[in-house]
């Protein structure tokens, strides 16, 4: 299974140069899939983080100055260029992330390529209005303009998606960016940066400093000269995130635990099959991913029963095999919360009825069985914390009333989908359920990059919204100009 032959030594992008850290230090990029050393990436420090801040804030002005069609046009290029070297990102992407090449990986790559084309054609159609004034001599304008340094935190289980949802729209908007990606993937971070850097921005647009979260990402969140922040990740950082960046524009994308919904009316064939997508694409290393099934009692049995043997079709091996479905976990860390939540739910009654433990034969112990549990209640961790791995665990309700408090019985609320042909059931549950957006008939893990995506406010699932014109909107500042005509 080996796929490299010798380690890259990668560099950091600043004020339009690479560089290593002015520490010298570097850090190891480890295949999750290998257990290789695949690349040395350089160790930013605090240092490094405020030069990258203040290359943003010089940039701003030639940033600001470009007009909507120029920053359209610039975006393109961006895409042009990834569509260029798709295989090469999918294939860092695979080697970095750990999921599956073919299954997984090369659509990544044209999701983030996506980003920025919508951005470039969303901010080509980014209307104001004029306001009618209660003087007959004003004319009142309003304007969308750029709100200035973004600092942009972003996770390992889609590296590439999640940072495209929040570097797009900021360039559109005539924003500056400065960018630290997850440790873990700082490798294909790297690779992306290497397409926007070929498309010829001005220097300083764009700068990508390396290193660790509670370093770089805590020191740009909270710098004096950064306007706003966009972070992906936990709900616990994503809490210190908004403390450091106190009084700037903040959007937060944070954890989720969405409820998959299934009444006995359901279509079982595509219920099982979106439960399937919802539980066990990325590994189940999703904030949107179905980690509570919540099952109508009168069908548990016969869903269980067919999605076991779903789950049990899956195929999990090399990530660069044509054949694999299900690659490993990214990191020790979500393995072992893997491993205490199998044992808490199974301590406590849970029946397991495929899966359950980590895959032997294989390079590392990141590869994990797909996991079904049945028989789990509400007061499981499984059921009240984020998994973040390849489990599904199922939940009987009797009612439709039950199910909907089930559904809302968790401090997550970003997404959740419901199974039935009763449309009036479907539209109710929806309007009811506590989560900024419901799937009807539809996996959890279905998204498209134009629609408005966040969670419910209240929740621990963050606030703003991504995705096409409504992140656009927000990256940018409306503006009000007032203007005295005078009588001719």
């Amino acid at each position: 299974m080996k796929v490299i032959e010798k380690a890259q030594s990668l560099r950091m992008f600043v004020g339009g140069k690479w560089q290593a850290s002015e520490s010298g230090k570097t850090f190891a990029a480890v295949s999750p899939g290998t257990g290789e050393i695949i690349a040395q990436i350089p160790e930013a420090t605090r240092e490094d983080a405020r030069q990258a801040v203040e290359a943003a804030a010089r940039a701003r002005s030639a940033m600001a100055s470009l007009g909507f069609f120029e920053r359209a046009a610039m975006l393109h290029r961006i895409a042009d260029v990834m569509e260029r070297r798709r295989e090469e990102l999918a294939r860092w992407l695979t080697l970095d992330q750990g999921k599956p090449y073919k299954a997984e990986a090369l659509g990544e790559v044209g999701e983030a390529i996506e980003y920025f084309r919508i951005a470039a054609e969303d901010i080509k159609r980014l209307e104001t209005s004029v306001i009618p004034s209660m003087s007959p001599n004003k004319l009142v304008l309003t304007l969308r303009v750029p709100r200035g340094v973004y600092a942009v935190i972003t996770p390992w289980n889609w590296p590439l998606t999640m940072a495209t949802e929040f570097i797009a729209p900021a360039l559109a908007g005539g924003n500056t960016v400065v960018w630290a990606p997850a440790s873990s993937t700082s490798a294909i971070s790297v690779k992306l940066m290497e397409c926007i850097v070929e498309a010829d921005l001005p220097a300083g647009a764009v700068n990508l400093i390396t290193g660790p979260g509670s370093v770089v990402g805590d020191e740009i969140a909270g710098h004096p000269l950064v306007a706003g922040v966009g972070f992906v990740g936990s709900t616990e950082t994503g809490r210190s995130v908004a403390r450091r960046a106190a009084g700037k524009h903040v959007m937060l994308e944070l954890g989720g635990n969405g409820p998959i919904v299934v009444f006995k009316d359901a279509n079982l064939d595509k219920a099982v099959e979106g439960t399937i997508v919802g539980c066990f694409l990325c590994a189940g290393q999703s904030c949107t991913a179905g980690e509570r099934i919540l099952v109508e009692a009168s069908l548990q049995d016969e869903f269980v029963s067919r999605l076991a043997k779903a789950a049990s079709a899956l195929r999990l091996g090399d990530p660069f095999d044509d054949e694999t479905t299900l690659g490993p976990l990214n990191n020790e860390g979500v393995a072992q919360k893997m491993d205490e939540h199998v044992a808490d739910a199974t301590g406590r009654g849970a029946r397991l009825v495929a899966g359950g433990s980590r895959a032997s034969g294989f390079p590392t112990r990141l590869f994990y069985q797909a996991t079904v549990l049945s028989h789990v209640d509400a007061q499981m961790r499984v059921s009240r914390e984020e998994t973040f791995g390849p489990i599904a665990p199922i939940i009987p309700f009797s009612t439709e009333s039950e199910a909907l408090a089930l559904a809302n019985d968790s401090p997550y609320g970003l997404l959740g989908s419901v199974y039935t042909r009763d449309i009036n059931r479907a539209l109710r549950f929806a309007q009811r359920l506590e989560t900024g957006w419901v799937n009807v008939n539809e996996s959890s893990n279905y998204w498209e990059a134009h629609i408005p995506f966040g969670g419910k406010a209240g929740k621990e699932s963050g606030l703003g919204r991504v995705g096409g014109h409504f992140a656009l909107e927000q990256m940018t500042d409306l503006k009000t100009i007032i203007v005295d005509v005078e009588e001719g």
